[in-house]
């Protein structure tokens, strides 16, 4: 009776799991967009720096080098404590489209990102602006156009995919997997009418939203979540759309040890805490039977008939090697695929680890 109850329950999991998979595939099947004009609307490239001198020597010409007429860039000098502003200056010197904002600390918002950032969008000069990082580059020349291309009268909040380079270390396979994943669900709960979250490394938005809302006044206290609980408060079904467009994409240094990846995570993963009730609910229940499928089929398959239990458990993971490696080849991730079991299971573990470390204490600032 109770290996019954077992085994069926196994069964609802595994049907819950790939109803997410068939879900997650629905961005895939991108809604064809208007090709009409390649008018380029003014832009304002906003990064946020915080002691990244050398970041911006490497990485800032990628961003003034975009084959884009009418642009600015809005370098937010964070109370940095490096050479961060000397580099800046160093920049403006030869661009006229540079804009230098300094921000000192303030005791009420000292570390706070959100006040650095409001600073910065109030200091643009134009509606529609896109934000990256100081760590980030374009995968190409046309990252602003790309990107800028899908505002248009409805669409105001576009999210773009910040992919991870490819290093020849463990970790980077688990980052780099954990951000496919992430971004795979993103994009499709905002092609199925529900945004829930973006990554402030690819992010573009009209000014006008950012007030609309006062900005990050709801989550000021909250030293993460610039992105993903701005997108809480402001994006919905008519305002947002997304870009996969290869030449959209920004690619970031990944964290070299599991032990800053951790300490990346944790500041990440602590703001879901505060998403409406329904996001939250839906990522709980794709995260708690996944951990359901993977202890009830361990216990099936010692000590109930095999052959049963072992049909569930390929179908399942036919599907998601489908859904997976298509969306991995869409995003440029394909050597991920093969390791997809290894990688799943230990990302787990992972995020397991991180909900307990958030339970006892909190992370800090932003850097």
């Amino acid at each position: 009776m109770i290996l019954s109850v077992l085994f069926y329950s196994f069964v609802v999991f595994t049907g819950i799991q790939l109803l997410y998979y068939f879900i997650f595939s629905s961005f895939l099947f991108e809604t064809k967009k208007d090709k009409k004009k390649d008018i380029h609307v003014p832009v304002s490239v906003i990064i946020c720096a915080k002691n990244e001198a050398k970041n911006l020597q490497t990485f800032l010409p990628s961003i003034l080098n975009q084959e884009y007429t009418n642009f600015e860039v809005i370098l937010i000098n964070d109370a940095s404590s490096d050479e961060t502003l000397e580099v800046m200056e160093s920049f403006k010197e030869q661009h006229n489209n540079i804009k230098i904002i300094s921000v000192e600390n303030i005791e009420a918002f000292w570390g706070n990102k959100k006040y650095a950032l409001t600073l910065g969008i109030k200091g643009a000069n134009n509606e529609h602006l896109l934000f990256t990082d100081a760590d980030c580059k374009p995968v190409s020349k046309h990252w602003i156009s790309e990107m800028s291309k899908n505002f248009h009268a409805e669409k105001t909040i576009v999210l773009g995919y910040g992919k991870y380079k490819k290093e020849k270390l463990f970790v980077n396979l688990f980052v780099r997997f954990e951000t496919l994943l992430t971004a795979i669900q993103y994009f499709s709960y905002a092609k199925l009418g529900s945004p829930y979250m973006a990554v402030g490394r690819n992010l573009a938005y009209h000014r006008s939203e950012f007030f609309n809302v006062k900005g990050f006044i709801n989550h000021m206290h909250i030293r993460s979540g610039d992105d993903d609980l701005f997108i809480q408060d402001a994006a919905n079904k008519e305002n947002t759309t997304f870009s996969i467009s290869k030449k959209s994409f920004t690619e970031s240094i990944a964290p070299t040890s599991f032990t800053e990846w951790f300490r990346q995570k944790r500041r990440h993963i602590s703001t879901a805490k505060h998403y409406k009730t329904p996001h939250k609910f839906f990522l709980g229940l794709f995260f708690v039977s996944k951990v359901l499928f993977y202890l009830l089929a361990i216990s099936l398959f010692v000590f109930y008939p095999w052959k049963p239990v072992l049909a569930i458990f390929l179908t399942y993971y036919i599907v998601q090697f489908i859904v997976i490696g298509f969306s991995a080849k869409k995003l440029k991730e394909p050597g991920i695929i093969y390791l997809l079991p290894f990688l799943e299971i230990g990302l787990l573990i992972f995020q397991f680890s991180i909900f307990i470390t958030n339970l006892s204490s909190k992370p800090n600032h932003w850097k």
